[in-house]
């Protein structure tokens, strides 16, 4: 897993983003720090799981999960950055961007080798 980037930017992602929706928790932000926790570790979970899909047509099917998941994530962030009662923490959303474009790297060679 060590040379694994997605996986190791998705962990990192994930540890962070439980830091963060422990902050909103915090501030009684409860039901976006929810939401936000559920959609951005699932990303790394899609992309764990894809790891050992039965089949390319599987992989393809979890990563596009996780490609879903990523977008959900984004949306849950940039309502935390336009809210003015909202912690914010642009680093976060830089990894989320990260991540994206890696994910869809990962799709459209995934797509052309079918």
């Amino acid at each position: 897993m060590k040379d694994n980037i997605i996986l190791n930017k998705t962990i990192q992602f994930s540890l962070a983003i439980i830091r963060y929706t422990e902050q909103l928790e915090q501030d009684k932000k409860h039901i976006i720090a929810r939401q936000l926790l559920r959609s951005a570790t699932s990303v790394g979970a899609n992309m764990h799981e894809a790891q050992n899909a039965e089949s390319k047509a599987d992989f393809i099917h979890k990563v596009k999960i996780s490609a879903k998941e990523i977008e959900e994530t984004k949306y849950w962030l940039t309502l935390c950055e336009h809210s003015m009662s909202y912690a914010f923490d642009k680093d976060l959303k830089l990894m989320a961007e990260e991540i994206s474009l890696i994910i869809y790297k990962i799709l459209s060679s995934s797509k052309r080798k079918m």
